[in-house]
């Protein structure tokens, strides 16, 4: 699709749940919206999607698909690329420069792009990643209820993940690995009955295509049907930081209550900003900036139609 003959009003960096639903509320407000998306969906390895109202269960790709067609529904455009470089143009608009060598230019700009999960470099660990290692009880814990559960420790917070994984199953392991724990870590996980394993793990043991157990460094296996870990979550963020927005001391850009970033022009939403926003929660989020975004161009228009009026 040919994007370079027109500016949008809006050009949203991403096409999961906070992208697509910033897309429907602007395209519904009679804005020109155009959404580019990588096709690299954070929640693919996932085969459901829990916890959405009047969606749960539904599969993620399903979600992504209906969006899809609701924005084309009421004249947004797609376009499956990659966003390389976004730069001011001397009018004032945001030119993206993208991987298959096209541009577009916009009046403001959403970005939803997300985060990437750094999960433990251990064998059998890629493959489960979704599916049996888990990372969010909310998401995933009702489905493994009642089962064998481990958790992974050596990362912040592992311990808590531990005592929120403990509502979903009496049977939990917490796997300290290298990462030695408090008293008071100890006297907690204790009172819940979590069982500490001390030592370092060597690989998650699948059979059949399920996890089975997470063997140890000293060959100790511990069955498990399946291991809950703390990912590192890594901003997708290097387009706003070279735009020159602000964001904290773990890369997170600076947002205010509707998304709006330190950069004039520019929203971010869901994971891009909120590494903790499940798929509602994204959904809400690209609804909040969207309304954001559209007042504010109905300030620049009336600001525009004034000083048009002021030369006649």
């Amino acid at each position: 699709m040919d994007t370079t003959d027109r500016t949008y009003d809006v050009a949203i960096i991403g096409g999961g749940a906070a992208g697509l639903s910033a897309a429907l509320v602007l395209t519904r407000a009679l804005r020109s919206v155009v959404v580019i998306d990588a096709a690299r969906p954070r929640n693919a390895p996932a085969a459901r999607m829990q916890g959405f109202l009047s969606r749960d269960g539904m599969a993620p790709s399903e979600l992504l698909a209906v969006g899809r067609q609701e924005v084309l529904g009421y004249g947004g455009e797609l376009v499956a690329d990659t966003v390389t470089d976004v730069v001011r143009t001397p009018t004032g608009e945001l030119a993206l420069s993208l991987a298959s060598g096209g541009s577009v230019v916009a009046r403001r700009l959403l970005m939803v792009t997300g985060l990437r999960d750094e999960v433990p470099d251990l064998p059998g660990v890629a493959g489960r990643w979704g599916r049996d290692l888990l990372h969010c009880p909310y998401c995933h814990g009702h489905e493994v209820r009642d089962q064998p559960l481990g958790v992974l420790g050596g990362a912040p917070g592992a311990v808590a993940h531990a005592l929120l994984v403990r509502q979903w199953s009496a049977d939990v392991v917490y796997f300290a690995r290298s990462s030695p724990l408090t008293g008071e870590e100890v006297e907690r996980l204790a009172a819940r009955g979590i069982e500490v394993v001390v030592g370092e793990v060597a690989r998650l043991v699948v059979e059949d295509d399920r996890l089975t157990g997470v063997e140890l460094a000293d060959g100790r296996v511990v069955p498990r049907a399946a291991v809950f870990v703390r990912p590192h979550l890594v901003p997708h963020s290097a387009l706003l930081v070279a735009l020159g927005a602000g964001v904290d001391h773990l890369g997170w850009p600076l947002v205010d209550a509707s998304g709006r970033t330190t950069v004039e022009d520019v929203w971010a939403a869901g994971n891009a900003a909120d590494p903790r926003a499940q798929v509602i929660t994204a959904a809400g989020q690209g609804s909040a900036a969207a309304i954001a975004i559209n007042n504010d161009l109905v300030e620049q228009d009336v600001l525009d139609a004034v000083l048009t009026n002021e030369k006649r």
